[in-house]
């Protein structure tokens, strides 16, 4: 088992900061840019690690807010770490839980030594610290872990931000000492909100820690996607061209396509599987509502140029009667063809940037929203 891990930089747009490249990791290689499906609970919802695999997907998340309360990371590790636990032989990243707890608003407390909280399962008081959140990932087994780090909401003010900011670093220096295991890469977290001057001085701290991967976060928390843009091209350029960047919580074509653009490498979201659980497909950019009485009989595929399972064999008629009907096998024939859509998009970016067309062949999601844009496209 190879336990170094590498980023190479194959190919970069000559129009754009675009870049493909490989991330080699002790369970195999993540070629980028990438979308990275989320499976909170060691499982990507209503997905066999077989239908995963058969997505195309090449590394996965798994929460470790949600794995401390259920089943507890000693489970998974007795059972031999997350791979084992959930029978899955390609890499993994596990969040440090920071989002969900910061997410816990009314039910947790702050300090410079970590967070207190509220079990929202049991009730029970739960203190998660910066060396509590290591301990628990580097039991849990994935490949890459993140430091614990504080999220701050949208809106909020400079110096709100600012000294959150602060506690972050601080609070990622603690990690890298409670880091144990050499078979996992610790990436830090570039927080700073929608404060520019912030974004940049975090990006430049955590770049002088030479960590071997960074990911920017406190994104998708509500702000408009045009800040998001903003926060990218200001933040990437200041992160280290030889290693990993990975853009937390980001999913749709748009908000993936202008972040790579700008130089992002990985991304991950919940809206394929959880679209599915609504009935809601994801084709070539739209997304279909799959209950509409226009698919009653229609009895062509989803999407006839998609190679998925789904795709190949089920027409959009009986997708409309089992969403229509809510039976479970609705979620699993959705979520196989959206986790699907989202990795082949980010693989066909890959191809186009290695031949040097992502400007152009892409140029329809670089371009700014039309108003119009907001309803029925992702």
């Amino acid at each position: 088992m190879v336990l170094s891990f590498k980023f190479e930089c194959q190919a970069c747009c000559s129009h754009t900061q675009a870049r493909a490249g490989v991330f080699y990791t002790p369970h195999g290689l993540v070629e980028t840019p990438r979308f990275m499906p989320v499976g909170t609970l060691a499982t990507v919802k209503t997905l066999t690690t077989a239908q995963l695999q058969a997505t195309g997907a090449q590394m996965i998340l798994a929460n470790t807010y949600h794995l401390h309360l259920q089943p507890g990371e000693g489970i998974v590790a007795g059972a031999g770490g997350l791979h084992k636990f959930m029978v899955w032989d390609k890499p993994m990243l596990t969040d440090s839980g920071g989002f969900q707890v910061f997410s816990l608003s009314k039910l947790r407390k702050i300090t410079e030594e970590g967070v207190t909280f509220r079990s929202p399962r049991d009730g029970r008081i739960i203190e998660l610290t910066p060396e509590r959140s290591i301990q628990i990932q580097n039991a849990l087994g994935a490949d890459v872990i993140m430091a614990f780090d504080e999220c701050p909401p949208y809106p909020a003010e400079w110096q709100y931000v600012a000294a959150s900011c602060d506690r972050t670093y601080r609070w990622l220096e603690r990690c890298i000492k409670a880091h144990e295991r050499k078979d996992q890469a610790l990436f830090g977290i570039v927080q700073g909100g929608v404060y520019l001057d912030l974004r940049q001085k975090a990006a430049a701290s955590l770049a002088e820690l030479d960590l071997p991967g960074y990911a920017i976060g406190g994104v998708s928390v509500g702000e408009p996607p045009e800040l998001i843009e903003k926060i990218v091209k200001a933040t990437a350029p200041l992160l280290p061209r030889e290693k990993p960047r990975y853009l937390m919580g980001v999913g749709t074509y748009r908000e993936m396509a202008r972040a790579i653009a700008g130089g992002v490498d990985l991304f991950d979201c919940v809206i394929p599987t959880r679209f599915a659980r609504h009935g809601t497909a994801m084709v070539q950019g739209e997304r279909w509502n799959l209950k509409n009485a226009q698919f009653r009989e229609d009895f062509t595929a989803l999407d006839d140029s998609c190679p998925c399972y789904t795709c190949q064999n089920f027409s959009r008629a009986y997708l409309c009667h089992l969403v229509r009907s809510r039976e479970i096998l609705a979620y699993t024939l959705l979520s196989i063809h959206n986790v699907t859509e989202l990795v082949r998009f980010t693989q066909r970016i890959r191809e186009a940037i290695l031949s040097d067309r992502f400007a152009t062949e892409f140029a329809r999601w670089l371009d700014p929203a039309p108003s119009s844009d907001a309803i029925g496209s992702c």
